[in-house]
Parts: C-alpha cells; sequence; structure tokens
C-alpha cells in the first residue's frame, strides 16, 4: 500500500492549511464545532435516543467528538465497529442493527463487550442470535420490517425487511423470547420527504394490529437528510413531528421507547475534502480523489457537493462554470458528473474544496491503484453548507421553527 500517515493538524480555516501543507495527496477535514451542533440539535429535539450510525464516518476523531457532546448510544453493524465504540467509550450502549451477521461476531458482541440489543428479519437470523447467546434472557430484540424507499436517495428496502405477513409470526416469536422487543424500519438514506416515517408507521400499525403486540421500542432508523446544491430537504423538525403524529394516531394502549439511527444528518456537514487539480480538459477537472476515494456519492448515487476553489496562484474568477471530475484511478467509473459550480479560470495545480464529505467520505475510501489519503486536519470554519449553523446571535431552534 502507499498509504502515507499524518499527524492531525489545526487550522484556523480551509485556505490556511492549502497554504501551509500545499498538499499531494487529498485532504480530509473536520469541523468538532459542527459536530457539536448537530449533536446539540439531535438529543434537544428528538423525542427518545439518539444511535450514532458507526458506518457514516468511524473515524476515531469524529466519533470521540461526538460522545463528549451527548451521543451515548451507538449503531454498529459489525464487529469491528462495536470495537471500535468499545475502545473510545466502554459505558456506551451498542446496538448491533445489521440483519445478517456472523455467528462469530454475535458470540464476541454478547460476550465480549456486553451487547445486549440486536436486529433481526428472518427467522434463520432469530434462531442464530438465540443459539449463539444460549438462550439469553436479557436480549433486546429488534424485528426489521419492510417498508417503501421512494422518497430516498439510496434504497435500502430490497435488501433488507420481513413483509407484513413474516412480521406478524416472527413477532409472536420474538416476544417471548426478548427482555425488550422492538420493531425497526428504515426509509432509506437522505430521505427527502417526512412523509415516509409516517407511511412506514403506519405499517408498522398494521403488523402490531395482526399481532397483537405492542412493541417496547420502536427504531424509526436513520435516513434523515442533509442539504447539498440540488437537494434541500424540509427541516428536521418536521420529520420528528411527522414521527409523533403517526404514532399518536395508532393509539397505542402504551407508549413505546423510541429510538433513531442518523447518520449523514450528524456529520455530513463537519467533514470536506481538499483536492488538487492534476489537469484540466476543457469542461473536465482531473482530481486527485474520486469515487474510489471520499467522493463514491458523487460517482454512483450522483450527489452534486458544494466545492469551493482556493488559488494560490490566481485570483478566482467571478464567473461560476459547469465542471464534471475525473478521479486519479484509470477506471472510466471514476468519474463524478456533477455539475459541481467552479471558477471559469481555475487550472491544473489549484485546490477545491468538497463539502458535505462528513458522511461516508472517510468510510468509503479503498487502496485501487495505489492512490489512497490519510491526511486528517481539524479546521475551525463554517462548513460550506449548513442546516446548523446560523449567525452568531441567532438561537439554533429558530432555524427549525
Amino acid at each position: 500500500t502507499n498509504e502515507r500517515f499524518y499527524e492531525m493538524a489545526k487550522f484556523q480555516c480551509v485556505d490556511e492549511l492549502v497554504k501551509a501543507l500545499q498538499p499531494i495527496d487529498p485532504v480530509y477535514c473536520f469541523r468538532k464545532h459542527s459536530l457539536k451542533l448537530s449533536a446539540d440539535w439531535f438529543n434537544n429535539n428528538f423525542p427518545g435516543d439518539v444511535l450514532y450510525a458507526v458506518k457514516c464516518n468511524p473515524t476515531e476523531a469524529v466519533v470521540k467528538t461526538l460522545i463528549k457532546n451527548g451521543i451515548k448510544n451507538f449503531d454498529a453493524a459489525s464487529i469491528e465497529e462495536i470495537k471500535l465504540v468499545k475502545k473510545l467509550s466502554p459505558e456506551s450502549k451498542i446496538y448491533f442493527m445489521h440483519t445478517v451477521k456472523k455467528e462469530s461476531s454475535i458470540k464476541e458482541a454478547y460476550f465480549y463487550h456486553g451487547v445486549k440489543a440486536y436486529s433481526f428479519d428472518s427467522k434463520e437470523e432469530l434462531d442464530k442470535i438465540l443459539k449463539v447467546t444460549n438462550n439469553a434472557k436479557d436480549l433486546e430484540l429488534f424485528l426489521r420490517i419492510q417498508t417503501s424507499n421512494e422518497h430516498s436517495e439510496i434504497d435500502l428496502s430490497k435488501k433488507f425487511g420481513a413483509s407484513v405477513n413474516e412480521a406478524v409470526s416472527l413477532s409472536k416469536i420474538a416476544k417471548v423470547k426478548s427482555k425488550k422487543f422492538g420493531f425497526s424500519f428504515h426509509v432509506g438514506s437522505q430521505c427527502m420527504h417526512p412523509i415516509a416515517y409516517s407511511k412506514a408507521i403506519k405499517d408498522l400499525g398494521n403488523i402490531i394490529k395482526k399481532s397483537n403486540i405492542i412493541p417496547d421500542i420502536i427504531n424509526v432508523g436513520g435516513g434523515f437528510p442533509t442539504t447539498y446544491p440540488d437537494l434541500y430537504p424540509q427541516p428536521i423538525q418536521n420529520y420528528f413531528k411527522e414521527i409523533t403524529q403517526a404514532l399518536n394516531k395508532l393509539n397505542l394502549t402504551k407508549t413505546p421507547k423510541l429510538i433513531c439511527e442518523p447518520g449523514r444528518a450528524l456529520v455530513a456537514e463537519s467533514g470536506s475534502t481538499i483536492v488538487r487539480v492534476e489537469l484540466k480538459k476543457k469542461q473536465h477537472l482531473y482530481i486527485n480523489d474520486g469515487t474510489y476515494g471520499s467522493l463514491f456519492d458523487a460517482g454512483t448515487p450522483r450527489f452534486i457537493f458544494p466545492t469551493r476553489a482556493i488559488q494560490i496562484e490566481n485570483t478566482p474568477s467571478k464567473r461560476l462554470v459547469p465542471y464534471s471530475f475525473y478521479g486519479p484511478t484509470c477506471d472510466g467509473l471514476d468519474y463524478m458528473k456533477g455539475p459541481f459550480m467552479l471558477p471559469s479560470n481555475i487550472n491544473t495545480g489549484d485546490y477545491i474544496e468538497i463539502g458535505q464529505l462528513g458522511a461516508y467520505g472517510m468510510s468509503l475510501r479503498t487502496n485501487f491503484n495505489g492512490f489512497y489519503s490519510n491526511q486528517l486536519h481539524e479546521v475551525q470554519d463554517k462548513p460550506l453548507m449548513s442546516i446548523y449553523e446560523a449567525d452568531e446571535n441567532q438561537n439554533i431552534k429558530t432555524l427549525f421553527a
């Protein structure tokens, strides 16, 4: 591997970082202040427990910052994610929410790390959990139901979830076998309409009616959106209202505890990637990071990220024009259509800050073709786009009124 290791440094702003380092490899930046704002907002506004979805950004500095700012619960999908959280915060509660787990992972999670909460969406997975934990009496079992992902940018519904009929029979078995029983669903990543949550809760109500089982806990999953240049979601407060109203309509005889699993909405705006232009061909910029690095979401789901030029030699032109990106590998799939709006005079050797990459940027990097960077630094300026940042004298809650 060509991996290079760097000591993390702190800079006032991205421009200062670029001038000081003039980096040849991509540089990843994170903002503690942004993480504090989003963690505070979720903790103050969500009517239940907030679990951070570790997969979204497992960088130690990010996870530590979230812990420091009151995130006490974690949604883990693998034993490695569980080990990471336990290393940083042994007292945190971990929910093992992948519905397909290795027996060895369940065994290690339960017996070595004290994980009691597990998700499943099939009889085979439920039997596996019970067998490996020796029919433990202290399990929290979550049955994940299938629900529509039509309002989301990334669909998870084909891969996960039990159908209504499966859920009715599975819930009856799991209820007896668990200390606490929960239902969970996921409306898909970057959900653009709150109605997706009320539709899922309506589906859930149907299962509760048919099974006659009121869960102890309802996990409304993740999917809470952030903002991108072409994706302006409603305020997250509207999503919480939709969830609360939909649950009230179920008229349950007891009120289940609520949990959620935000990833993107917690960490996206805290991170950005600094790339260097290696070549310019008309409207195509060849840059030193791409879809095999931190920019997978710009290539495959074709997210348009906010961009800003940092031109050390020239003054940026005020005329912005659309560009596409090619990444550094020899693969034609390493292409990001955009459009990414940048100065008309951007050129080889200039730098670009690409925002909203605190989500999935760090976790999807590969070593393909020998292109890899592990350079992470802290910056203190504001992100390129934000749903949490306000003027210094404006209370954050007024943003969501």
